[in-house]
């Protein structure tokens, strides 16, 4: 176990069982192509069809093949956080687990790390995703390009990815409980490097991601990457102070012109808006306070239950 270790392969597992055979032969041959020495590691994010069987048979075939197993699902990107956590390389690539990130490009992420390059991120040529999911996420990256402190750049940069040791290194330290891999990379601020790839569709099964699942996930990469929202919501609560103020003054100065004028239909549609803009300012600073209860209980990402072939992290 303490052989050196020039390359790993993180990739967390949810709902997959029946593609994690295919992925292992895969990506085995893939990374056998940059070195013989590479781990892949598989995180069992709680998956509820089994996966962890697969994921020890395929350790028991390959010693490379390594398995963590967490208590329950955390998510996606604290499974991530997980598998970094426990990776050796000298090179951290992150892939899925569904196929859809196809392993022949394995060689080329590494080549264009050996360049120079600490960071190297993959764009889709085209998302093989649904037509809906796909508007999602442009409208998603073009909310928060617009909102956070550091952009998300091209909507179709994937979360499949190389980290050099330095990069994963940097990226452990952060403990940020709402987490988003592509969003933490470009936090470290490291100028990545891309490679051009083509996204597979999925061969079987679906996506884990449900629409709700994808709009908190969005919520929670913009609110803990950025507090725009709140100074959004203080500029229009500014706004419609200033709009009330200009309409008061327009009434008073239309009494002594045309005399009174009853309006209950407008004054009904001023409370409406008063209110609206209200909750939406006390919710923006409600999600806020929500992700600073989280993050001051301190609790740890991700419970490991079981580990295969893998020592504990250093």
């Amino acid at each position: 176990m303490s052989s050196p270790v020039i390359l790993s392969i993180v990739s967390p597992v949810y709902g997959a069982a029946g593609l994690l055979d295919e992925l292992v032969d895969r990506v085995v041959r893939a990374a056998g192509e940059v070195t013989a020495d590479f781990e892949f590691i598989l995180v069992d994010d709680g998956s509820p069809d089994g996966a962890w069987t697969h994921i020890v048979a395929a350790g028991r075939r390959d010693s490379r093949v390594k398995g963590i197993r967490l208590t329950r699902n955390f998510g996606q990107h604290r499974a991530i956080a997980a598998g970094i956590a426990h990776a050796r390389g000298d090179f951290v690539i992150v892939m899925d687990c569904d196929l859809q990130d196809d392993p022949r490009y394995i060689p080329a992420l590494v080549a264009k790390a050996r360049e120079g390059h600490d960071v190297v991120l993959t764009r889709k040529r085209e998302r093989r995703h649904s037509w809906l999911r796909n508007l999602g996420a442009r409208a998603f990256f073009r909310v928060f390009n617009l909102l956070a402190d550091r952009g998300a750049g091209d909507p179709r940069l994937g979360g499949y990815s190389l980290l050099t040791r330095h990069a994963a290194d940097a990226y452990r330290r952060i403990a940020d409980v709402n987490r988003h891999h592509l969003l933490l990379l470009s936090w470290i601020g490291i100028p990545p490097a891309v490679v051009e790839v083509e996204h597979l569709a999925r061969p079987r099964g679906r996506s884990a991601y449900t629409t709700i699942k994808l709009l908190r996930h969005a919520l929670e990469g913009i609110t803990s990457q950025s507090t725009k929202l709140l100074k959004a919501a203080v500029a229009i609560g500014f706004a419609y102070f200033f709009a009330a103020i200009i309409g008061v003054v327009y009434l008073v100065a239309g009494y002594f012109i045309h005399g009174f004028r009853a309006g209950w239909a407008s004054t009904f549609v001023l409370l409406l808006g008063s209110t609206g803009l209200i909750l939406m300012a006390i919710g923006v600073l409600g999600i806020y306070v929500g992700s600073v209860f989280d993050q001051v209980r301190a609790r740890p990402l991700y419970l490991v239950h079981e580990t295969s072939n893998l020592p504990p992290p250093a």
